[in-house]
C-alpha cells in the first residue's frame, strides 16, 4: 500500500516518458489516481481542460500542473522524499 496523495497522473501505456513518470511513483510509493489518454492529441481534451496543451504526461497535485517528465520526476523527489 502507498502513501495517499491526490495526484492526478493523464498518460498512456505505450509513452515512454509516461513510464518514468509511473516508475518514479512506484519508486516512492505514492498512491496516484491514473488518467489515460488517447493516442490521437485532437482527442485529449482532458488534459487540454487542465494543462493549456495535449502533450503527455501531466501531473496534476493540487494547483501545480506539470507537463513534461523532465519536470515532474525532479518535482516529485523533492516533494515527496526519495524512497528507502
Amino acid at each position: 500500500m502507498g502513501r495517499s496523495t491526490d495526484l492526478v497522473l493523464y498518460q498512456a501505456e505505450w509513452c515512454p516518458y509516461c513510464a518514468r513518470v509511473r516508475s518514479k511513483l512506484t519508486e516512492l510509493m505514492l498512491d496516484y489516481r491514473n488518467v489515460n489518454v488517447p493516442r490521437p492529441h485532437t482527442a485529449r481534451d482532458a488534459v487540454r481542460d487542465v494543462s493549456g496543451q495535449t502533450s503527455i504526461p501531466v501531473l496534476v497535485d493540487g494547483t501545480t500542473v506539470l507537463n513534461d517528465d523532465d519536470d515532474i520526476i525532479p518535482y516529485l523527489e523533492e516533494k515527496y522524499g526519495r524512497a528507502s
